[in-house]
C-alpha cells in the first residue's frame, strides 16, 4: 500500500466506527495537521458536520449539542494551542458529565520538543478531566491497524457515554502528506459491508440490590422525609420520584434543572429557594432527605441542610461524589430511575402519616408562589424577564439560562402554568463562558430555542454567533443588560465604593445593536412589558437569530429583589 493508502484507510476506518457506535455529529475546527480527519468526516454520509472558525466556540457548541441530544459529539482540531481553546468545554463536560469525544491532531513525534511550528505537548492536554486519553499510533501498514483503530473508535463512544458521561481525548499525530484519497475502495468499509460496529458496548445500568431496597425501604418510610431533585438530564426521572414521593408522604423540592418542575403534581414545592432564606421555621426540618442529582442551584437549600439537626442524607447520584455540604450520610452510585422504581414497590401500602407534615410544605409553597408570581411592577425587573416567558413558552422548546443573576432568577420567578418547557443551562463549573455556544449547540433538537444571558456573559462569547448566522439557527437571545456584573450588587464585594465598580461592577457600555447587525440578526432594545411581549411573538416568525435587549439598572433591581424577597420572609413568620 502507499502511504495516501494507508492514511485513507487509517482514518477512514476510525472515522467510519465512530459512526457505527453512535457519533451521528462532529464539530470541526479548520486547521492544516488535522486535513486527514476533517475530509473524510465531511465525506461520510452519515455524520452531520458542522465547522466552526473559533475553537472556544466551537467546543461549547459540541457540548449543546451533546446535552441536547444525549449522544456523544467527534470535536476536531489541529496541532498547537487550538486544542487549549477546548479546555473550558471539556471541564465543562467533565463535571456536567456530557459525552464528548476531543480528537486533537499532532505533529509527528520526530517534529516535537524542537521548535516546529504549531507543535506544543498535547499528551494529556486537558489534565485529569477526560475519563480517556490516548495517544494514537502513527499510520502503518501493519494487518493489526484496521482492528486497533476501530477498537479505538468504539471505545471513545462507549466510555464518554457509559454513566457517568463524559469526555475523552485522542490524540493523533499525522506525518505529511496530509491529503486522503477520497476514492479509495473501501475508504469506509475496509472489509465490513454491514453497519454493526466491529465491537458492540451494551449499555450497562448499576443498581441496588433487593436487600439493600428493603432496608432503605425500612428507614424512609414513616419518617419526616423529602425529596430533593438537582439538576440532571434523565427525563424519565420525574414519574418513579413522584410515584415514591406519594407513597413515602414526602414533598419534593425539585430545582429548575431537574426535569422534574411538573406542574401537575400537588407534592411539588417549587418555590423552596425564596421560603428558606433565613430563619426557616424548625416544623420544616427533615428527619430524611433524599437527594437525586446534582446539588440544587439554591444556595439557600444549601444553608438551610446546614442548619439542620444531622437529618439521614442520602444522595443517589450515578455522575459520582457531588456533595458541597459534606453532611451526606448514605452515597449511591446507581441508576436513580431503577433506585426510585424499586423503593417504590417495597414502600407502597406503607401508612406513612405524614398528612400534617406536608400540609406544612404544601401551604408555604403556595404563599410564596402568591408573593413570587404577583410582582406587578412598570419597572424592567430582571426577574420578571422569567414570568413573562412562564406564559408564552411551550412545551416542546427548549430555554436556555445563564449563569450568575439569570439561572437565580429562573429559579425563582419562572413557573409555567402548563407543561414547562425543557429547560437548560451548564452548571458544570458555573461559569459564564461559552453560554451562547452551548445553546446554539442545544438548539439543533428544538424547533425554538430562547437564551436567556446577562450582558458580560453574552459578551464573553459572542464568536459564537457566527453558526446562528450561517445555518439559520432558530435562537432568540435574551440579554438583561444592566452594563456590568449584576450579581456582585448582592454580595459584600457591594459595600466596598471605592473599588466596586473598577473590579466588579465592570461597566461595559456596548450597543448590542452593532452585534445584531454583525451577525445579521433582528435586534430590539425594550423599554417595557408591552414592547417585550411584542418582540419576543415576532422572534417566534422570524428564522434564524434574533436578539432582545432588556436594558435594567443594577440599584433598582437589587431593591426590587429585597423587596420581594422581604415580603416572602414576612409571610414564613405567619405559617406555624
Amino acid at each position: 500500500m502507499t502511504d495516501n493508502e494507508i492514511l485513507s484507510s487509517y482514518v477512514g476506518s476510525f472515522v467510519d466506527e465512530l459512526v457505527r457506535s453512535g457519533v451521528k455529529q462532529a464539530v470541526i475546527s479548520p486547521g492544516s495537521r488535522s486535513t486527514p480527519i476533517a475530509m473524510i468526516m465531511a465525506e461520510h454520509p452519515s455524520l452531520n458536520v458542522w465547522v466552526h472558525v473559533d475553537e472556544r466556540s466551537a467546543g461549547f457548541f459540541a457540548l449543546g449539542i451533546a446535552k441536547a441530544h444525549k449522544e456523544p459529539v467527534a470535536l476536531l482540531c489541529s496541532s498547537g494551542t487550538a486544542g487549549a481553546n477546548y479546555y473550558p468545554a471539556v471541564i465543562e463536560a467533565a463535571q456536567s458529565k456530557v459525552p464528548l469525544i476531543i480528537l486533537t491532531a499532532d505533529r509527528p513525534h520526530e517534529l516535537r520538543d524542537n521548535g516546529a511550528p504549531q507543535a506544543i505537548n498535547q499528551i494529556n492536554l486537558f489534565g485529569d478531566y477526560p475519563k480517556w486519553f490516548m495517544e494514537m499510533s502513527l499510520p502503518d501498514s501493519s494487518s493489526d491497524l484496521t482492528r486497533y483503530i476501530r477498537t479505538a473508535a468504539s471505545r471513545a463512544s462507549s466510555v464518554s457515554s457509559d454513566a457517568p458521561a463524559g469526555p475523552v481525548h485522542l490524540n493523533f499525530p499525522f506525518r505529511d502528506p496530509l491529503i486522503p484519497d477520497l476514492s479509495y475502495p473501501s475508504l469506509f468499509s475496509n472489509g465490513r459491508e454491514e453497519n454493526e460496529p466491529w465491537v458492540s458496548v451494551p449499555e450497562q445500568v448499576r443498581v441496588l440490590k433487593e436487600e439493600g431496597i428493603q432496608q432503605y425501604a425500612d428507614r424512609l418510610a414513616g419518617q419526616k422525609g423529602i425529596i430533593v431533585v438537582g439538576p440532571q438530564e434523565n427525563e424519565e426521572l420525574a414519574s418513579p420520584v413522584f410515584s415514591l414521593a406519594n407513597a413515602l408522604g414526602y414533598p419534593v423540592l425539585a430545582d429548575p434543572l431537574s426535569n422534574c418542575r411538573r406542574t401537575d403534581e400537588p407534592l411539588l414545592v417549587e418555590s423552596y429557594d425564596a421560603f428558606l432564606r433565613g430563619e426557616v421555621n424548625p416544623d420544616l426540618y427533615p428527619d430524611v432527605i433524599l437527594r437525586f442529582g446534582a446539588m440544587p442551584v439554591s444556595k439557600a437549600y444549601m444553608l438551610f441542610v446546614k442548619q439542620l439537626r444531622d437529618p439521614r442524607s442520602i444522595v443517589v447520584d450515578e455522575a459520582g461524589w457531588r456533595d458541597p455540604t459534606l453532611f451526606s450520610t448514605d452515597m449511591l452510585s446507581v441508576s436513580p430511575v431503577q433506585f426510585a422504581n424499586a423503593l417504590h414497590s417495597a414502600v407502597q401500602g406503607v401508612d406513612h402519616n405524614n398528612f400534617q407534615w406536608i400540609e406544612k410544605w404544601q401551604e408555604m409553597n403556595a404563599k410564596t408562589l402568591d408573593v413570587l408570581t404577583s410582582v406587578d411592577t412598570e419597572e424592567l425587573f430582571e426577574g420578571h424577564v422569567f414570568s413573562e416567558l412562564s406564559g408564552m413558552m411551550r412545551s416542546d422548546e427548549l430555554l436556555f439560562v445563564g449563569n450568575s443573576m439569570p439561572i437565580r432568577d429562573l429559579d425563582n420567578f419562572f413557573y409555567p402554568v402548563d407543561l414547562s418547557p425543557k429547560v437548560m443551562g451548564n452548571r458544570g463549573a458555573n461559569g459564564i463562558d461559552g453560554i451562547v455556544s452551548t445553546a446554539l449547540g442545544a438548539s439543533t433538537a428544538f424547533p425554538f430555542s430562547v437564551l436567556v444571558i446577562g450582558d458580560l456573559s453574552f459578551y464573553h462569547d459572542m464568536n459564537g454567533l457566527l453558526l446562528a448566522k450561517l445555518h439559520q439557527l432558530n435562537l432568540t437571545v435574551i440579554v438583561v443588560n444592566n452594563d456590568g456584573g449584576g450579581i456582585f450588587s448582592f454580595l459584600p464585594q457591594r459595600e466596598q465604593e471605592t473599588h466596586f465598580e473598577q473590579l466588579f461592577g465592570t461597566p461595559l457600555g456596548l450597543d448590542y445593536e452593532h452585534v445584531a447587525s454583525l451577525y445579521d440578526a433582528s435586534f430590539d432594545r425594550v423599554t417595557n412589558w408591552e414592547d417585550f411581549r411584542s418582540a419576543f411573538i415576532t422572534s417566534r416568525k422570524i428564522k434564524g437569530l434574533s436578539i432582545i435587549e432588556v436594558p435594567t439598572e443594577r440599584d433598582t433591581n437589587l431593591s426590587l429583589h429585597r423587596e420581594v424577597f422581604a415580603k416572602v420572609k414576612h409571610i414564613a413568620k405567619g405559617v406555624s
